[in-house]
């Protein structure tokens, strides 16, 4: 069986993080994530997708991540349910994060402005996209972050060209 979610959106608000009882971080959020389609004369329109972290996941989203911040999240969808008021039986689906990738800031102009690129992911402690990897070494070392190059492309305000005998299929 496959449960794996791919999402990349913006956060509709800033994160809150919460602590259990036994102090686990989690934290609850939403992600904006625009439709590839819309009707000739509407808007687009986007989905709104809920979430949640664990762990140093939870606490370095909502350390470094705010309302309208672009994030890529991979993760597995969970279904629940709780007795809500009036003993009315309520379901729930959110999207589980195993690895959260700080993408950019929402108003980020192509500039060193930007947020940095990060990844947080529950099975490697923290890494960045690049050639090497940061590692959370065990209970004395703390998570290694790295800021990646910057798009070459992102100032860019002609149209990219694509020979179609470069692409592979």
């Amino acid at each position: 069986m496959i449960n794996r979610v791919v999402l990349v959106g913006r956060l509709t608000k800033d994160p809150e993080l919460r602590y259990t009882p036994n102090g686990i971080a989690s934290c609850r959020f939403t992600v904006a994530v625009n439709r590839t389609f819309s009707k000739e004369g509407e808007e687009k329109q986007a989905d709104f997708i809920s979430c949640v972290a664990w762990r140093k996941q939870a606490e370095h989203l909502a350390n470094f991540m705010k309302k309208g911040n672009l994030i890529g999240l991979e993760g597995k969808i969970q279904t629940g349910s709780y007795e809500g008021q009036a003993g009315k039986r309520i379901y729930t689906t959110d999207v589980v994060a195993d690895s959260i990738q700080f993408l950019e800031s929402k108003n980020s102009t192509g500039s060193s402005q930007g947020a940095p690129n990060y990844q947080s992911s529950t099975n490697t402690g923290g890494t960045y996209q690049g050639g090497s990897q940061g590692q959370y070494g065990g209970q004395n070392k703390p998570l290694s972050y790295t800021r990646v190059d910057e798009d070459p492309f992102a100032n860019s305000k002609a149209p990219i060209e694509v020979d179609e005998s470069d692409l592979p299929f």
